[in-house]
């Protein structure tokens, strides 16, 4: 595999994006857990996105998350999704623990406490994997000339991956940051991340958090 190319970034034109750290998704109670996956696992990112966020923070990065639900009637919730949901044991829509499992206003939709924004800190909500699919996240990137996307959260085959990729084709520079995401199933996390990284970086960086950090505070010091 040939390492991916390493950039110089800059705070004005870069943004940390951390998807989906929802209850839904990292709460022993929400969608994530009636669906089976091992919760304990993903929370796992909590402590290297929370480092990075703050470092964002320190080093004047914009900061955006993202939640994936939908609207109460699930009329942006494709059949086959919702198929695909209730197949797995956690219907969209569906009554649980913390309200109707990935519907936007019940308690599993919000972020986990760990992750409250901050003032001037966007949340930019999406009924699909990706964060640009319906959403204005492009333009609001594009409005603050931003080009450099640094990218945690979960899942990595799923939402963190179809993110990056639609960010990609849109022309954004990305960093996935590896251990501040998690796969939906353990085997699966390396060969995700191994994906990114084909053809000399083709869908951009993938480092740990420790590396990045040191990096941002050697480059944007």
């Amino acid at each position: 595999m040939t390492a991916a190319r390493t950039e110089a970034f800059h705070p004005l034109r870069s943004a940390l994006v951390l998807i989906d750290l929802q209850c839904d998704f990292l709460d022993l109670r929400g969608y994530a857990a009636q669906a089976g996956l091992d919760v304990a696992r993903l929370r796992r990112v909590i402590g290297p996105a929370q480092a990075l966020r703050d470092a964002a923070r320190d080093c004047g990065l914009r900061v955006i998350f993202t939640r994936e639900g939908h609207r109460p009637d699930l009329s942006d919730c494709p059949a086959t999704k919702w198929a695909r949901s209730r197949a797995a044991g956690a219907e969209i829509g569906s009554r649980g623990p913390l309200g109707r499992l990935l519907v936007r206003g019940e308690q599993g939709h919000a972020l986990i406490d760990e992750f409250t924004p901050g003032e001037g800190e966007l949340i930019v909500d999406k009924a699909g994997y990706s964060a640009f699919h319906q959403t204005d996240l492009d333009q609001i990137l594009r409005v603050a000339a931003i080009d450099t996307l640094i990218v945690g959260g979960v899942t990595t085959e799923v939402c963190v991956h179809s993110t990056v990729r639609a960010a990609v084709d849109l022309g954004y520079r990305c960093i996935t940051v590896s251990d501040a995401c998690a796969a939906s199933q353990a085997e699966l996390q390396v060969p995700a991340l191994a994906m990114l990284q084909v053809e000399g970086g083709v869908f951009g960086e993938v480092v740990d958090h420790a590396a990045l950090l040191r990096r941002m505070t050697r480059e944007l010091a």
